[in-house]
C-alpha cells in the first residue's frame, strides 16, 4: 500500500472509531464503560525554522510546517472485580510547507525519494484490565517511563507497542513490569523494531523486538520523597540499571527546594549486536520555587566510552540537561545548566509564562574529537487562553541557539511556533 492510501485508511479508521465512541456515549448503552471516559482532540500546528551558520554548514536552512490532529480517548472500566477498558490514540499530520530542499526537522517522515511526505499518521489501540489496584495494559500507546520515554516534541508523539503491568497494592509502593515489541518514532507512521539511539533499525542489523523493564518506586515522607529502582534490557543490544531520588522540601509559604537525582549504569547485552558498550550517567536537577519564580541548576556527567543508552527516537527527558535539541549525553560529556522560569500571574496576566536556560557541555568524545564542546541558549514564551470560546488554546514560541565544535551543520539558530487547541469531546 502506498503512503497516500495508507494514511487515508488511517484517517477513515480514526473517523469511524470516533463516530462509534460518540454514538455509544450518547446512547448510554455502555454507561459504566463511559462513566469515567475522557476524549480529547488536540489540533496542533507546528512550525520549525533552522538557520545554519558557520563553515561546517552544508545547507542554509531547514524549515517545515504541519497541521496535526491528535485524538486521545481513554475509557473507564466496566463493573465487576475485573474491569475492562480501552484507550485509543488516533494520530494524523499534514504538511503545510516544506520539502523544497528544506526538510529534515523531523516534523515529517522522509520518503524513499528523500523528500518529506505530504501526510502521515497511525492508529494506536490499547486494551486494559484492572483488578484491585493492579492494571494490565496491552497494545500501542505513548509510554512515559524513566527508561523508555515517548518523545512528543514534534508533529505527533512517539508510540510503543507492548504490555505493561502497574501495581499499587502496597501503600506507597508502585511496581512496574513491561515487555515492549515495537517502536513508532515521532516522524514515522510504521511500527519498527528497536535499536540503540543513533541507529536506524530499518537499515541496521543491530535491532531487537524485545525490550523489557521492571521497577519499584517507594513514596514516603508524607509524599515529599520518592525512591525508584529500574532495570531495562534491549535484548542482545544493551542492559542498564537506574536509581532515582526525588524530593521536595517546603521552606515556607510558596518557597521550596526540590531535587531530582538519578544514576544510570549500563553495558552490552547477549550477542552485543551494537558492539561493546560502557556507559554511566549521573544526573542532578535542583531548583528553588519562590512564588511565581523558579531557579534551576542542572549537573550531568557521562562516564564510559559510549553515549547514554536508550531506544532510538525516545526522549532524553529523564536527564537533567535535556534540551530542545540536545540531551548532553555524549560519551564522557560533562555539562551544566542554569534555568529561570517566571509565571506572569504574579503581574496580573494569568496564562502567560516565560522560560530561559543556558546549557554547556565539554570533554565530549564524538567523531574524531576527544575535546568536543557544545552550548545551547533556549527560551520559551507561552500563553494559554484562560476563558471564552478559545479557552485552553496554547501559543508557544521557542527560540534556540546551538554551537558545537564537531560534525556538520553544528551551529544554528532555531525558531519554533506551536499552536495547540485541545477540544474536550466528553
Amino acid at each position: 500500500m502506498n503512503n497516500k492510501n495508507k494514511n487515508l485508511g488511517c484517517t477513515l479508521k480514526i473517523s469511524a472509531l470516533l463516530g462509534l465512541v460518540m454514538s455509544l456515549a450518547s446512547s448510554g448503552t455502555q454507561a459504566e464503560f463511559f462513566k469515567e471516559a475522557k476524549a480529547n482532540l488536540n489540533l496542533r500546528n507546528f512550525f520549525i525554522n533552522r538557520d545554519f551558520k558557520g563553515d561546517n554548514a552544508n545547507r542554509s536552512k531547514a524549515e517545515e510546517w504541519t497541521q496535526s490532529f491528535i485524538l486521545d480517548f481513554k475509557s473507564g472500566y466496566t463493573e465487576g472485580p475485573l474491569g475492562f477498558g480501552v484507550d485509543i490514540l488516533g494520530l494524523q499530520s499534514y504538511k503545510l510547507d516544506g520539502g523544497k530542499g528544506t526538510g529534515g526537522t523531523q516534523l515529517l517522515p522522509v520518503g524513499k525519494d528523500n523528500k518529506p511526505v505530504d501526510q502521515f499518521g497511525r492508529l494506536g489501540i490499547a486494551g486494559k484490565l484492572k483488578f484491585s489496584k493492579t492494571e494490565l495494559k496491552t497494545g500501542e500507546w505513548a509510554m512515559v517511563y524513566p527508561v523508555l520515554r515517548s518523545d512528543d516534541g514534534r508533529s505527533l508523539p512517539q508510540t510503543f507497542r507492548g504490555t505493561v503491568v502497574t501495581s499499587k497494592e502496597i501503600s506507597g509502593v508502585t511496581g512496574y513490569a513491561g515487555h515492549v515489541t515495537g517502536n513508532s518514532p515521532r516522524d514515522d507512521s510504521g511500527m519498527e523494531d528497536m535499536a540503540i539511539a543513533g541507529t536506524n533499525p530499518k537499515t541496521s542489523k543491530a535491532k531487537s523486538d524485545d525490550f523489557n523493564f521492571a521497577a519499584l518506586e517507594y513514596n514516603f515522607n508524607n509524599k515529599l520523597s520518592t525512591l525508584g529502582i529500574w532495570y531495562a534490557r534491549l535484548e542482545d543490544i544493551y542492559k542498564q540499571r537506574y536509581v532515582q531520588f526525588q524530593h521536595k522540601q517546603p521552606l515556607s509559604e510558596g518557597l521550596s527546594l526540590n531535587a531530582n537525582i538519578g544514576y544510570f549504569d549500563g553495558e552490552e547485552d547477549g550477542k552485543a549486536l551494537a558492539g561493546q558498550l560502557d556507559n554511566k550517567v549521573f544526573s542532578g536537577l535542583f531548583w528553588l520555587t519562590a512564588g511565581n519564580q523558579k531557579f534551576y541548576l542542572g549537573l550531568q556527567r557521562v562516564s564510559g566510552d559510549t553515549k547514554w543508552l536508550r531506544v532510538n527516537g525516545s526522549s532524553g527527558g529523564t536527564l537533567a540537561n535535556d534540551g530542545y535539541n540536545s540531551s548532553h549525553d555524549n560519551a564522557r560529556e560533562r555539562s551544566w545548566q542554569l534555568r529561570y522560569d517566571y509565571d506572569f500571574v504574579g503581574l496580573g496576566v494569568p496564562g502567560l509564562t516565560f522560560m530561559m536556560r543556558y546549557l554547556q557541555g565539554h570533554n565530549i568524545h564524538a567523531g574524531n574529537r576527544s575535546d568536543g564542546e557544545e552550548w545551547n541558549r533556549e527560551s520559551e514564551l507561552a500563553y494559554v487562553v484562560q476563558s471564552g470560546a478559545m479557552k485552553n488554546m496554547a501559543f508557544r514560541w521557542r527560540n534556540t541557539t546551538i554551537h558545537r565544535n564537531w560534525g556538520t551543520n553544528n551551529q544554528y539558530d532555531e525558531q519554533r511556533v506551536i499552536i495547540s487547541y485541545p477540544l474536550s469531546l466528553f
